[in-house]
């Protein structure tokens, strides 16, 4: 079985589509399943270069859209030789154009491949209310009508990362009339296992060391990320007078963003109170040993977004045994706090604040039940291989899955 995935782009720094694409590729490939990508990035990336699986990066497209005239041609060209088709993310050029080739092969009475669009939280009713995006939600009603909502009938199947997603994609846009929602879930493989390169690699970028606690944030430094809250509530509990400062882990926020404006407005915000600045920590964006040295020396991790489809990095600390403090706007938080998992608040400088005040207070023997909960998370909800049958069945019902490990052509 051979499966192509669209998408605009596979730079890391784009956000959890093309992790996640990264994540269930090589899962795949263990149970007989191969997959391709193409892209509209410049084939001189290096992010590209680095990947195990076959990309064809047809850009670059320096525009908003994502556009390149590249890629049509080179859908119809080459789509007949896959059992099935991906679009990850919609509002781009590269879900139009599969449409487009989708249609056009149709009306040639060519072989009809199955494709499927994954909108990854992109149809989340957020997107439309959020104050600051009164101009773009307009655009989105627009595009809807003229372009989106084609796309969305013409798949064969909407694919969601969990039930919360599916519901909440029906709100914003009318009419909506996918042929199918499915909920196929969403995983990730497991992390590296923990060595000491990892901690080494992550003081050496913050100028921590193993004996000082830390708060994790590892995203993008976004406003949708809560990053003002976070900051906010975290100088609000070491200003006041009831805790010793001391006490108190260091906020790590770690992720690209931080030379963007917000970023530097984030940067100004932490250094407010000069007494307290050097306890907020930006080291940039993580990667590879520094990453996962972040993750399994933290003493949790924490997000409070204003919205999130899935959460890889909330995952991902799962999976290294650490607990989660995150918002209810995280579409995965039922799970979570079914689990008991970590702590759930409210997406604003208040619920941030509790959330944190709640952790901080927890006792030792809570912290340590909370770590072994969220690894069980990780296990019972989260585990790739738990998910990748659902989706293989999706696309494709009679395929037979490999028990065997399978050697890319």
């Amino acid at each position: 079985m051979k499966i192509l995935r669209v998408i605009a782009s596979m730079d890391p720094r784009s956000g959890g589509p093309c992790q996640g694409i990264r994540n269930t590729v090589a899962a795949l490939s263990k149970l007989g399943v191969d997959n391709e990508v193409v892209c509209v990035d410049s084939p001189d990336s290096e992010y590209i270069r680095k990947d195990p699986f076959k990309v064809h990066a047809l850009g670059p497209a320096a525009n908003p859209w994502a556009y390149s005239g590249r890629l049509l041609p080179w859908l119809l060209d080459n789509v007949n030789r896959f059992d099935a088709v991906i679009v990850h993310g919609l509002w781009l050029y590269p879900s139009h154009a599969t449409r487009k080739a989708m249609d056009a092969l149709s009306r040639d009475g060519k072989k009809q491949i199955p494709w499927f669009v994954m909108p990854h939280g992109m149809l989340d009713p957020y997107f439309q209310d959020a104050p600051d995006r009164k101009l773009k939600a307009w655009r989105n009603k627009w595009y809807w009508r003229v372009i989106e909502n084609k796309v969305v009938e013409s798949a064969t199947a909407l694919l969601f990362t969990c039930e919360e997603e599916l519901l909440l994609a029906r709100k914003p846009f009318f009419p909506y009339l996918p042929k199918r929602e499915v909920n196929v879930g969403y995983g990730i493989q497991p992390p590296p296992q923990h060595s000491p390169e990892m901690a080494t690699a992550f003081f050496q970028k913050t100028g921590l060391d193993e004996n000082q606690k830390y708060f994790l944030f590892l995203s993008r430094i976004h406003p949708k990320k809560g990053v003002d809250h976070l900051i906010n509530a975290y100088r609000e509990i070491l200003e006041s007078d009831e805790r010793n400062p001391e006490k108190i882990p260091h906020l790590v926020i770690a992720g690209p963003g931080i030379e963007t404006q917000f970023g530097k407005e984030m940067l100004s915000l932490a250094e407010k109170n000069e007494k307290f600045k050097s306890r907020i920590i930006f080291p940039g964006m993580l990667s590879g040993d520094a990453k996962w040295g972040a993750f399994y020396n933290c003493e949790a991790f924490i997000l409070p977004s204003h919205q999130e489809n899935f959460g890889i990095a909330v995952v991902e600390a799962l999976a290294c045994g650490k607990p989660v403090l995150i918002s209810d706007k995280i579409n995965i938080w039922r799970e979570i706090a079914g689990a008991n998992a970590g702590i759930i608040g409210t997406d604003t400088q208040k619920g941030t604040s509790e959330t944190l005040k709640k952790w901080i207070d927890f006792s030792d023997e809570d912290k340590d039940t909370s770590a072994r909960n969220a690894f069980n998370a990780y296990d019972t909800h989260f585990r790739i291989e738990k998910n990748i049958i659902t989706l293989i069945k999706t696309l494709r019902p009679n395929f037979v899955v490999e028990t065997t490990s399978h050697k890319n052509a």
